[in-house]
């Protein structure tokens, strides 16, 4: 569990810096995000079974970090397509 956690933190930077590179500006994908929700978790999952305090806290608040800006992604495209249908009528 937590090879797989480090694994998508790992993933997550991969797909940072391949997007940015496209794009010849820093960009943070959706992908990145839900790669850290996903690393994050497995992490928490494992330091809760490794009985660590100290790793559960440090993922905790890293996992709602990581929620919230999916959440705020999926609220700004909600908007975009709401403004995009005001905009047609």
């Amino acid at each position: 569990m937590g090879l797989l956690g480090q694994c998508a933190f790992f993933g997550r930077m991969m797909v940072q810096w391949v997007v940015s590179e496209k794009k010849r500006e820093s960009v943070v994908p959706a992908a990145f995000w839900w790669m850290s929700l996903i690393g994050g978790v497995c992490l928490f999952s494992y330091f809760v079974w490794r009985v660590d305090f100290i790793g559960v806290l440090g993922q905790s608040t890293g996992v709602v970090i990581y929620a919230r800006n999916i959440r705020l992604i999926h609220k700004q495209k909600r908007r975009l397509a709401r403004s995009a249908a005001d905009e047609t009528r």
